[in-house]
């Protein structure tokens, strides 16, 4: 049993469950301001250009009320489905706006950490006499990686054959011994 509150404790001080709370958090608040936002200034504005109509009392009476015998209409309140779908497509653009803001922000970034040398590419270029506040150098540091890299990988393959190129290389001794011996 102790080991299970020490586990869930563990699962609870994770970042990423106390970011979660969080973004709960202010997403309640969201949905709060922009159902006040819905409710108290852009539905008024649409009841009064129809006629001061406010669309959450829009509703199909299936059976109206009957005082003497005290029974209560029955009625389908389509308007508050359509304020809620309203509600909705409000919050869903803004959450969209705010996505496309911060992914703007990040591809920003990207481009700007990618024209400088990280921490570990200013030492090796350093080390190979180049200056990290060089564009150029940087550009020809990073292109010698390439084929360093590309290289590796060559020598990789060339040293390490796959299954298909040794049961090629069996085939074609194979081929090679059978036309020595038919001669």
């Amino acid at each position: 049993m102790k080991k299970f509150f020490t586990d869930f404790k563990n699962f609870i001080s994770k970042g990423n469950i106390l970011d979660l709370a969080v973004a709960v958090v202010i997403g309640n608040a969201f949905n709060a301001i922009v159902s006040s936002l819905v409710q108290n200034i852009i539905m008024p504005i649409i009841g009064l250009v129809m006629g001061g109509i406010n669309i959450s009392d829009w509703k199909w009476v299936i059976t109206p009320a009957d005082e003497a015998a005290g029974t209560a209409e029955a009625a389908l309140y389509y308007g508050r489905f359509l304020q809620s779908v309203i509600d909705f497509l409000i919050i869903a653009f803004s959450v969209f706006v705010a996505l496309k803001v911060m992914l703007r922000f990040k591809e920003g970034f990207k481009k700007i950490q990618g024209k400088r040398p990280s921490g570990v590419e200013k030492k090796e270029m350093l080390a190979k006499g180049l200056n990290p506040k060089s564009a150029k150098d940087l550009a020809s540091f990073r292109q010698m990686k390439v084929e360093e890299e590309a290289a590796r990988a060559r020598e990789e393959k060339a040293n390490n054959p796959t299954e298909i190129d040794l049961l090629k290389e069996i085939r074609d001794l194979l081929k090679e011994k059978e036309e020595r011996t038919s001669e």
